[in-house]
């Protein structure tokens, strides 16, 4: 087949939920493909088939991984995503690999940076305890340059502030400040979210 027909028949298979875990050494043989297009789309369907079938997907997150080297920023988001979805259906078949993934806090493409905050949000919501000691990254992507990444900063003090609001209460008054005084209304909104969440456990 060529480009347009896997990409084509990944389309289908994204709606075809029944065959993801039957479909996962498939997908992992599609990262050697030659088109970045081809392996982006694998590496997506890898992580949502990772989130059910974590286990099914143990033996390719080391090529996943692999994609954190990539000089192509769609690789390193998508690469990172699906850590994040396959950390969040077991976090132990991506431990290894974990702390590596925090260099994407200030990787200069915006949207993986903004894809490290949405896998470490899925990695925490079954698995906070871990971030105890990295809250201070998450502060400095209050900040970001880029508006989307600020809009989605705030997400993970939301994530964790339900779980563990002990690892949020020392950013509850910056939070507070960003809700009233920040330009985009959706970061105000994502803000007072957190807020909302640490307050209410």
């Amino acid at each position: 087949m060529n480009e347009s027909e896997i990409y084509k028949e990944l389309t289908a298979l994204t709606k075809d939920r029944l065959r993801w875990e039957e479909s996962i050494p498939y997908l992992s043989a599609l990262l050697d493909s030659g088109s970045v297009r081809i392996k982006a789309k694998a590496m997506w369907l890898l992580g949502e088939a990772g989130l059910e079938h974590p286990l099914a997907t143990q033996d390719t997150v080391p090529s996943i991984v692999s994609f954190f080297d990539s000089s192509v920023p769609l690789l390193r988001e998508r690469a990172v995503n699906a850590l994040g979805r396959i950390g969040r259906g077991c976090f132990s078949t991506v431990e290894p690999y974990w702390e590596s993934m925090f260099r994407f806090a200030s990787d200069p493409g915006a949207k993986v940076r903004l894809s490290f905050i949405w896998a470490s949000e899925n990695i925490a919501v079954n698995t906070p305890d871990i971030y105890e000691n990295h809250m201070p990254m998450f502060e400095k992507l209050l900040f970001d340059e880029d508006e989307k990444v600020r809009t989605e900063a705030p997400e993970i003090f939301r994530v964790l502030g339900k779980r563990r609001p002990e690892f949020v209460l020392p950013y509850i008054e910056q939070l507070k400040i960003i809700s009233e005084t920040d330009n985009n209304r959706v970061v105000r909104i994502h803000c007072l979210g957190a807020v909302k969440a640490v307050l209410s456990e």
